[in-house]
């Protein structure tokens, strides 16, 4: 595998940092810096700026917006966006429910959602978990009961409660999981529907989040009515789309790229940053190696997503390698976290959170590193848990 750029792709990475130095909103900048809440619009905007420019949606078929760019360019651009710290684009819509869409839907709803998606016109919310039902998802109990509505046309009438819905009180719409046969085995009697969220008898819960955020809800359904056409795939095949969807989300959620902005960014605090012992924190042998050992794992990475990207010029989707990356990708984010936390020492502990946000104690490298690595828990529960992706390495890849 040959890892050198050509000139041309050296030259489509400066034509991206051009763009993004250029085009990216100076007060959602301001905003993220601060570590302010955003707000909806914050979200959308430089995903609009990217809808305008044709760079929203670089992995889908050109047919539907993508961009037709190699794997080589793909990894380029994600890279360069790390660079730049840009706002990663809520991948609900973009990268987890489009994909489905135009793999199993029919060309009416390929024309009637995907250009939504494209544009950031529909906010879309994922419904998924369920109290009891995570890990293990098939065991889900939100039941849809097919019925004849009195303008004589098929709907579903849904009732359940889906968890963990994340930025759900802004969603427009929802890509539900639900099951449509109560007597079926778990995986073969689930269907998947896209609901609008404004539906009557859908309610959005909030829960705050252990470093004080509201970003996951609860969302109750309460004989919801869902027209048919709006069922992706075959009924009670719904699960053939949940499993393309989690590959796609899998992959990801590793970010590589991030990651190793993050890598970049510790290792500078810990230029400046004082030990206990004397001297900057890069002296202390500890941390240095504990820096080392994280660097090496994330090349590793690096390289296992290469390839799965060098993959995708053959035609092939993310397959079992998903899981690989999943695994990995989100145990190093939280070694960051840990290792942010620790250079950040007193200033980074949890109470500051409870002095207000207006309230800038220590250095800007230690705002909010608490709340990051808090909130970097779940990631390696969401997604599907890291332990039900070694089983499923253990089957596809190992045949255990």
């Amino acid at each position: 595998m040959n890892l050198d750029f050509t000139p041309e792709e050296n030259a489509f990475r400066e034509e991206v940092r051009a763009f993004i130095q250029e085009s990216y909103p100076a007060e959602l900048r301001a905003k993220q810096k601060a570590k302010q809440e955003l707000s909806k619009e914050d979200y959308l905007s430089w995903h609009r700026i990217l809808a305008r420019k044709g760079w929203v949606a670089p992995s889908w078929p050109e047919a539907y917006g993508g961009t037709g760019w190699t794997p080589t360019q793909k990894y380029i651009w994600s890279e360069e966006l790390a660079r730049a710290d840009a706002l990663p684009l809520l991948p609900f819509g973009l990268s987890m429910l489009a994909p489905v869409i135009y793999t199993f839907g029919t060309e009416e709803q390929k024309q009637r959602f995907l250009p939504g998606i494209f544009n950031g016109d529909v906010w879309w919310c994922q419904g998924y978990s369920e109290p009891g039902a995570g890990s293990d998802l098939a065991s889900l109990k939100t039941r849809a009961e097919r019925i004849t509505g009195d303008d004589g046309k098929e709907y579903y009438l849904v009732n359940g409660q889906k968890t963990w819905t994340t930025l759900g009180q802004f969603a427009d719409w929802g890509f539900f999981l639900v099951r449509t046969d109560p007597n079926a085995k778990p995986q073969a009697g689930i269907s998947f529907l896209l609901i609008d969220m404004k539906s009557p008898g859908v309610t959005v819960r909030p829960i705050i989040t252990l470093e004080g955020g509201h970003e996951v809800n609860d969302v109750f359904l309460d004989n919801v009515k869902v027209p048919v056409e709006n069922r992706i795939f075959h009924e009670n095949q719904g699960w053939t789309c949940a499993k393309a969807l989690l590959a796609h989300e899998r992959t990801g959620i590793a970010g590589v790229a991030r990651s190793k902005r993050g890598l970049e960014k510790l290792r500078n605090v810990a230029r400046t940053e004082m030990s206990d012992a004397g001297g900057p924190l890069i002296g202390d042998a500890f941390f240095r190696r504990k820096l080392a050992e994280l660097e090496i794992d994330l090349q590793a990475l690096e390289f296992t997503e290469l390839r799965t990207l060098a993959g995708e010029s053959s035609g092939r989707g993310p397959g079992s390698e998903s899981s690989i990356l999943k695994i990995k990708g989100t145990e190093i984010q939280q070694r960051l976290q840990e290792l942010a936390l620790e250079a950040a020492g007193h200033y980074g502990a949890p109470f500051l959170r409870d002095l207000g946000h207006n309230v800038q104690i220590g250095p800007d490298y230690a705002r909010g590193v608490a709340g990051d690595y808090f909130n970097g828990r779940k990631t390696s529960i969401y997604g599907g848990s890291n332990e039900i992706q070694r089983n499923i390495i253990a089957k596809m890849v190992l045949g255990l």
